[in-house]
Protein backbone atom coordinates (compact mmCIF):
# COMPACT_ATOMS: atom_id res chain seq x y z
CA UNK A 1 0.00 0.00 0.00
CA UNK A 2 2.94 2.24 0.67
CA UNK A 3 4.28 1.61 -2.82
CA UNK A 4 1.02 2.83 -4.36
CA UNK A 5 1.12 6.02 -2.34
CA UNK A 6 4.71 6.67 -3.43
CA UNK A 7 3.85 5.90 -7.04
CA UNK A 8 1.00 8.45 -7.05
CA UNK A 9 2.99 11.23 -5.45
CA UNK A 10 6.17 10.88 -7.50
CA UNK A 11 4.74 10.35 -10.99
CA UNK A 12 3.05 13.35 -12.62
CA UNK A 13 -0.50 12.70 -13.78
CA UNK A 14 -0.59 12.71 -17.56
CA UNK A 15 -3.80 12.55 -19.43
CA UNK A 16 -3.94 10.96 -22.80
CA UNK A 17 -4.30 13.02 -25.96
CA UNK A 18 -7.78 11.64 -26.62
CA UNK A 19 -8.91 12.60 -23.10
CA UNK A 20 -7.64 16.13 -23.66
CA UNK A 21 -9.46 16.30 -27.00
CA UNK A 22 -12.63 15.08 -25.33
CA UNK A 23 -12.36 17.77 -22.67
CA UNK A 24 -11.72 20.39 -25.35
CA UNK A 25 -14.75 19.26 -27.33
CA UNK A 26 -17.04 19.28 -24.29
CA UNK A 27 -15.83 22.70 -23.11
CA UNK A 28 -16.17 24.09 -26.65
CA UNK A 29 -19.70 22.74 -26.90
CA UNK A 30 -20.56 24.31 -23.55
CA UNK A 31 -19.08 27.63 -24.68
CA UNK A 32 -21.10 27.58 -27.92
CA UNK A 33 -24.25 26.69 -25.98
CA UNK A 34 -23.66 29.58 -23.56
CA UNK A 35 -23.08 32.01 -26.44
CA UNK A 36 -26.31 30.91 -28.12
CA UNK A 37 -28.24 31.39 -24.89
CA UNK A 38 -26.73 34.87 -24.49
CA UNK A 39 -27.69 35.75 -28.06
CA UNK A 40 -31.26 34.54 -27.54
CA UNK A 41 -31.53 36.57 -24.33
CA UNK A 42 -30.33 39.69 -26.15
CA UNK A 43 -32.85 39.16 -28.93
CA UNK A 44 -35.66 38.75 -26.38
CA UNK A 45 -34.69 42.01 -24.65
CA UNK A 46 -34.63 43.88 -27.97
CA UNK A 47 -37.98 42.38 -28.95
CA UNK A 48 -39.51 43.63 -25.69
CA UNK A 49 -38.14 47.12 -26.32
CA UNK A 50 -39.38 47.12 -29.92
CA UNK A 51 -42.80 45.86 -28.82
CA UNK A 52 -43.10 48.75 -26.37
CA UNK A 53 -42.03 51.27 -29.00
CA UNK A 54 -44.50 49.91 -31.57
CA UNK A 55 -47.29 50.04 -28.99
CA UNK A 56 -46.44 53.68 -28.22
CA UNK A 57 -46.39 54.56 -31.92
CA UNK A 58 -49.77 52.86 -32.42
CA UNK A 59 -51.31 54.84 -29.56
CA UNK A 60 -49.85 58.05 -30.96
CA UNK A 61 -51.19 57.24 -34.42
CA UNK A 62 -54.68 56.56 -33.04
CA UNK A 63 -54.69 59.85 -31.14
CA UNK A 64 -53.35 61.63 -34.24
CA UNK A 65 -56.13 60.10 -36.34
CA UNK A 66 -58.73 61.35 -33.85
CA UNK A 67 -57.15 64.81 -33.95
CA UNK A 68 -57.22 64.82 -37.76
CA UNK A 69 -60.89 63.87 -37.77
CA UNK A 70 -61.63 66.64 -35.25
CA UNK A 71 -59.84 69.19 -37.41
CA UNK A 72 -61.75 68.01 -40.48
CA UNK A 73 -65.03 68.42 -38.59
CA UNK A 74 -63.95 71.89 -37.46
CA UNK A 75 -63.14 72.88 -41.05
CA UNK A 76 -66.52 71.65 -42.24
CA UNK A 77 -68.32 73.49 -39.43
CA UNK A 78 -66.30 76.65 -40.15
CA UNK A 79 -67.08 76.53 -43.85
CA UNK A 80 -70.75 75.85 -43.09
CA UNK A 81 -71.08 79.48 -42.03
CA UNK A 82 -70.37 80.50 -45.64
CA UNK A 83 -72.05 77.67 -47.59
CA UNK A 84 -74.27 74.63 -47.22
CA UNK A 85 -72.85 71.94 -44.91
CA UNK A 86 -72.90 69.36 -47.71
CA UNK A 87 -70.82 71.58 -49.97
CA UNK A 88 -68.42 72.34 -47.10
CA UNK A 89 -67.94 68.60 -46.45
CA UNK A 90 -67.35 67.97 -50.16
CA UNK A 91 -64.73 70.73 -50.34
CA UNK A 92 -62.85 69.50 -47.26
CA UNK A 93 -63.06 65.87 -48.43
CA UNK A 94 -61.86 66.78 -51.93
CA UNK A 95 -58.93 68.80 -50.59
CA UNK A 96 -57.86 65.95 -48.31
CA UNK A 97 -58.24 63.43 -51.16
CA UNK A 98 -56.03 65.60 -53.38
CA UNK A 99 -53.36 65.82 -50.67
CA UNK A 100 -53.53 62.02 -50.19
CA UNK A 101 -53.13 61.40 -53.94
CA UNK A 102 -50.12 63.73 -54.17
CA UNK A 103 -48.44 62.12 -51.14
CA UNK A 104 -49.20 58.63 -52.49
CA UNK A 105 -47.75 59.53 -55.89
CA UNK A 106 -44.58 60.93 -54.31
CA UNK A 107 -44.20 57.73 -52.27
CA UNK A 108 -44.78 55.60 -55.36
CA UNK A 109 -42.07 57.47 -57.29
CA UNK A 110 -39.60 57.09 -54.41
CA UNK A 111 -40.35 53.37 -54.21
CA UNK A 112 -39.94 53.00 -57.95
CA UNK A 113 -36.54 54.75 -57.81
CA UNK A 114 -35.44 52.54 -54.94
CA UNK A 115 -36.46 49.36 -56.73
CA UNK A 116 -34.72 50.32 -59.97
CA UNK A 117 -31.50 51.27 -58.12
CA UNK A 118 -30.90 47.78 -56.82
Amino acid sequence: MNAKAENKSTAPVRESFTELLGQLASSSAAKVHDEIELLIQGIREKARAVRGAVFTIAIGAAIGWAACMSLCAAMIIGLSAYMAPVIAALIVGSALALVAVVIGFIGYRQLKKTIHKT
